[in-house]
């Protein structure tokens, strides 16, 4: 277990000598929820325009509201679509990313632990006995 509390204080020291710059999760949960709104917006929008829209029997009425609401709900549903999926994929991978090196050092202690107890298991085979 101590091994693995040294390998985890050496992985923070490797971290922390990199100089990268830590994610502002602030201004990422932010821009998530934005997307999240923008999202919901449109949505608003779609059902506005149809409340416009539904009261008018000519199309050339219409298509005024048609056009305008309709791009519009499908700008704001791109927007938020693109910044729901870029931030909340961010944060997913760099949970990810950290456990799988986690757990790939945690494999590489186990490996080097057995190749230990393999090696010492070989100098004492191999070692000469003393005549008694």
């Amino acid at each position: 277990m101590e091994t693995n509390q040294h390998r985890v204080d050496e992985f923070r020291q490797e971290i922390a000598g990199m100089n990268i710059r830590t994610p502002a999760d602030e201004s990422e949960r932010i821009l998530l929820i934005i997307g999240m709104v923008c999202i919901g917006l449109s949505l608003v929008v779609i059902a506005f325009t149809w409340y416009q829209v539904s009261g008018l029997a000519q199309l050339s009425a219409q298509m005024p509201y048609a056009v305008s609401g309709g791009l519009l709900a499908m700008l704001l549903a791109i927007v938020g679509a693109s910044l729901f999926v870029r931030y909340s994929m961010t944060r997913y991978l760099r949970f990810w990313l950290v456990r799988y090196i986690y757990e790939e050092r945690s494999q590489t202690d186990r490996e080097v632990e057995a190749l230990e107890r393999i090696e010492s298991l070989l100098s004492q085979a191999v070692r000469p006995r003393q005549p008694q």
